[in-house]
C-alpha cells in the first residue's frame, strides 16, 4: 500500500456533498416548471466566470417512486442500458471497497461534436434513509483514453435522494464536470441547462418502470446494497490517481459549437 492519503471519499466528502445539495445561497436558478428546478452556482470570481465549468445542480420533486427505488435506478449498470438513449458503452471496472468501485461510461454527443467518455471513481453511502452517491475522474493504468473519444473530467458529480414519504422523495443531481475539448465554455454550461431538465425526466420515467423490469431481471442482485454479491475483482485504490483536466489534451472541435447552440434552441 501507498503511504500517500486514500483517494477514497471521507465522511466528510458525503457531509459537503450534501450541504451542497441543499444550499440555496450562491446558487442561480436557471429553470423552475412541474416540480423540476435547476440551479448554477454563481462563481465567486464574476469577471471570470466564462472561463470556468459552472457547476450545476437538479432537483426533483418525485411524487410517486420511492427513495430506494431510485438509488437502485442510479446503481443497477444492467438497467441503465434500457433508459439512457445517450450512453455508447458503461461497465465496471473493480471493487475498491465495500462501498466504492472504479468504472467506464461513454455517451453521445450531438453531432458533429466528438463522443465523450469519463473513467470514475464512484462511492456510496445510505444514513438516515439518505442516499448519497459521488463520483470523480481518475487515472486508471489500463483504461487511458482512446483517439475516437475526448476524455471528459468529472470534477464532482453526483446524487442526494431524500424520501419524502414511503412512494416520494426529492431528488438532487449535483455536477461539475468539464468535457474537454474546445468548446467554449459558455456553450458547456448553457447547454448543461438546457439537457438536464430532459435527462432528470428519463431518470424518474427509469425510477416508474423500475421495479417491474427488476422483478424480471435477477430480482435479488444488488451488490450496491449487498457488496458480497459483487464478482468484479479487487482492487487498490492507491493504484488510482486523481484525473486533473488541464492534464489532458483539448481536441480541436472550432465551428463546431453550433451543434450546441441550435440543441439549446430546440
Amino acid at each position: 500500500m501507498s503511504g500517500r492519503p486514500s483517494i477514497l471519499p471521507t465522511e466528510d466528502a458525503f457531509e459537503d456533498f450534501k450541504k451542497q445539495c441543499l444550499a440555496t445561497e450562491n446558487w442561480l436558478n436557471k429553470y423552475d416548471n412541474n416540480g423540476m428546478q435547476v440551479w448554477i452556482e454563481v462563481p465567486e470570481n464574476r469577471g471570470n466566470s466564462s472561463s470556468k465549468v459552472h457547476k450545476i445542480k437538479c432537483k426533483m420533486t418525485i411524487k410517486d417512486v420511492s427513495a430506494a427505488t431510485m438509488y437502485d435506478v442510479i446503481h443497477d449498470g444492467q438497467y441503465r442500458k434500457n433508459w439512457d438513449p445517450n450512453m455508447l458503452e458503461s461497465f465496471d471496472i473493480a471493487r475498491l471497497s465495500d462501498n466504492a468501485d472504479v468504472g467506464y461510461y461513454s455517451w453521445l454527443c450531438p453531432k458533429p461534436i466528438k463522443n465523450r467518455d469519463v473513467v470514475t471513481l464512484r462511492s456510496w453511502r445510505v444514513m438516515d434513509y439518505e442516499y448519497i452517491i459521488i463520483n470523480f475522474s481518475v487515472k486508471h493504468p489500463k483504461h487511458p483514453p482512446q483517439g475516437h473519444l475526448v476524455r471528459a473530467v468529472s470534477l464532482l458529480t453526483g446524487y442526494f435522494i431524500k424520501p419524502t414519504g414511503p412512494n416520494s422523495c426529492t431528488f438532487i443531481y449535483l455536477s461539475q464536470a468539464d468535457p474537454k475539448g474546445s468548446l467554449p465554455k459558455w456553450v458547456v454550461n448553457k447547454a448543461s441547462q438546457v439537457l438536464a431538465p430532459r435527462v432528470m425526466k428519463c431518470v424518474h420515467k427509469a425510477g416508474q418502470n423500475y421495479s417491474a423490469w427488476k422483478q424480471q431481471n435477477s430480482p435479488d442482485l444488488k451488490p450496491w446494497l449487498y457488496p458480497e454479491q459483487s464478482n468484479l475483482p479487487m482492487m487498490d485504490p492507491a493504484d488510482l490517481s486523481i484525473q486533473r483536466a488541464d492534464s489532458l489534451q483539448n481536441v480541436d472541435e472550432s465551428s463546431k459549437k453550433d451543434a450546441l447552440e441550435s440543441e439549446d434552441s430546440s
